[in-house]
């Protein structure tokens, strides 16, 4: 039973659709009729602005902590990881939203906050300089991806911990596939670019 009950929880935290509340509650937009329709932070900052869009990502990034960090508060059996991966995929087919949700990036971001903070801080410098060069957030989120699956080699590697690995490499998995639409615009060249 503390099993059931925790793999709900980390659900139903990854389902909090940030980017639809925020938009809603204080600017009186559904963002899914906006941009790309999609409900993650990137799309928050094109339609309602850097300050919403900070406040999605932090909000999405913490969904991925708090379900990695449940059997802190929770006596269950099941890995912390896996309850992150539940609230990825809870963040990709949110309950309250009609199971359309974002791309995974920010709450797997979030997992990574929660188990193993130094690779947080690789992935949102990898994310970031990729972001520098590219200007195409998709782009950077597919580099991301990719990076922590290299660091994480290295460190399963060294560690004996190739859970960690297997997880990195099912929610990169995940980021890349939820940005096939945007592989193939960056491919045709039509892939939208931000601007510092």
């Amino acid at each position: 039973m503390d099993i059931l009950v925790a793999v709900i929880i980390a659900y139903l935290l990854g389902s909090i659709p940030s980017a639809l509340w925020i938009g809603k509650i204080f600017y009186k937009t559904d963002i899914r009729t906006k941009g790309s329709g999609n409900l993650g932070a990137t799309n928050t900052f094109r339609t309602l602005g850097a300050k919403a869009g900070i406040v999605v990502t932090v909000l999405d990034i913490l969904k991925g902590t708090a379900a990695t960090l449940l059997p802190v508060f929770i006596d269950t059996n099941i890995h912390p990881l896996l309850l992150g991966v539940i609230a990825v995929i809870g963040h990709m087919f949110p309950v309250f939203a009609r199971f359309k949700g974002g791309k995974a990036v920010a709450t797997s971001g979030g997992i990574l906050l929660g188990y193993q903070w130094p690779l947080f801080l690789v992935a949102v410098a990898a994310l970031l300089i990729t972001l520098k060069i590219t200007k195409m957030v998709s782009l950077s989120s597919i580099i991301l991806a990719v990076v922590a699956i290299i660091y994480t080699t290295i460190y399963a590697i060294n560690t004996g911990d190739y859970l960690f690995l297997a997880v990195i490499v099912v929610l990169a998995s995940f980021i890349i596939y939820r940005h096939r639409a945007n592989i193939a615009r960056i491919r045709a060249g039509t892939e939208p670019k931000i601007k510092w």
